[in-house]
């Protein structure tokens, strides 16, 4: 084998990196009326495409609608075959193609003129009859395909997916598109979970080991052990905290000690012990196990103790 493969990757990503540069070029009057339309609309963007260009199409209607602007993918051979009938009066449409010369392209453009739909075209040849058709015209012309044939759909694709989350990002800025927002559209997932989940959906899935200030060696071990959490909270009588006990202060207890009948919890407990509210980000939570280099944190609110978030249900959850 000839081929020096390590040569022909860094070249395509060379000629797709230089083709997308050149894309900021683009970025004129029509783009900036194309961001306003779809933003003033009160209807969605119909994205349509065939071969490869529906292909990115549907990934441009995913991150639309991931991110606030309402899509629909109507795909452009099954568009002349009923489809088209998802077209609203107040939609917008959008026709990918990097030609703007496809057949059924040709065969669907005087169908959505007829609706008065506005028309917009994401096109690689302004010369095209696509081009000529649209009310507007996002320009994703290209020198060359990063195939070395000039010829398979790599770097036109490439760039039509750029466009797209131009186009995508620019509409989340003029809606104030912010992470709660996201968080509302990608409730599954890590992603999801490090955005909406608080402490206060973890914690009371744990149990919540407790002593008094003057309960005995033997009564803290039982209740550590029981509860499983390596941990005890120590409180008063009105579930006020007073410190925290760890399998840590048991060890180093054991350490220093030989009279083990007269310890009570108070003898043994770390003072000022990390808290975290219930209303707190679980992300946030994480923040504070790295920074103290700690396992357990106490769930606390206005000086009451409520339970214990543990390192383990943040891995379990996929926080980390």
């Amino acid at each position: 084998m000839n081929l020096d493969i390590a040569q022909t990757a860094k070249q395509t990503i060379a000629v797709e990196a230089k083709a997308i540069a050149a894309l900021g070029n683009f970025i004129d009057a029509d783009f900036e009326k194309v961001v306003e339309l779809i933003y003033q609309s009160k209807g969605r963007l119909v994205v349509s495409g065939i071969g490869k260009s529906a292909i990115v199409a549907q990934k441009i209607v995913a991150t639309l609608n991931s991110t606030g602007t309402p899509a629909l993918f109507m795909h452009a051979a099954d568009a002349i075959h009923g489809d088209l009938g998802m077209i609203q009066p107040e939609d917008i449409v959008l026709l990918i193609s990097k030609s703007g010369e496809s057949a059924e392209i040709k065969a669907i453009v005087p169908l959505i003129k007829s609706f008065n739909n506005i028309l917009i075209g994401l096109v690689g040849n302004l010369k095209s009859y696509l081009a000529s058709q649209c009310h507007h015209i996002i320009n994703t012309t290209i020198d060359k395909e990063a195939c070395p044939n000039n010829l398979a759909p790599t770097t036109s694709t490439t760039a039509q997916m750029v466009m797209g989350d131009a186009l995508a990002v620019c509409l989340m800025e003029l809606k104030g598109f912010k992470g709660d927002d996201f968080a509302k559209y990608h409730p599954g997932g890590n992603l999801g979970k490090r955005l909406y989940l608080r402490v206060s959906d973890i914690y009371p899935h744990n149990p919540s080991p407790k002593v008094l200030p003057t309960a005995t060696l033997k009564e803290v071990i039982l209740e550590i052990t029981q509860k499983r959490l390596g941990v005890t909270a120590v409180v008063d009588a009105d579930n006020t905290i007073k410190g925290i006990v760890t399998d840590g202060d048991l060890r180093r207890m054991l350490e220093r000690s030989t009279n083990y009948d007269t310890i009570t919890a108070s003898d043994i407990l770390t003072s000022n012990p990390k808290t975290i509210a219930p209303n707190s980000m679980a992300v946030d939570a994480l923040d504070v196990f790295a920074l103290h280099d700690i396992s357990q944190l106490l769930v606390v609110e206005n000086d009451t103790y409520l339970g214990v978030l543990h390192l383990h249900d943040l891995i379990k959850e996929g926080i980390m």
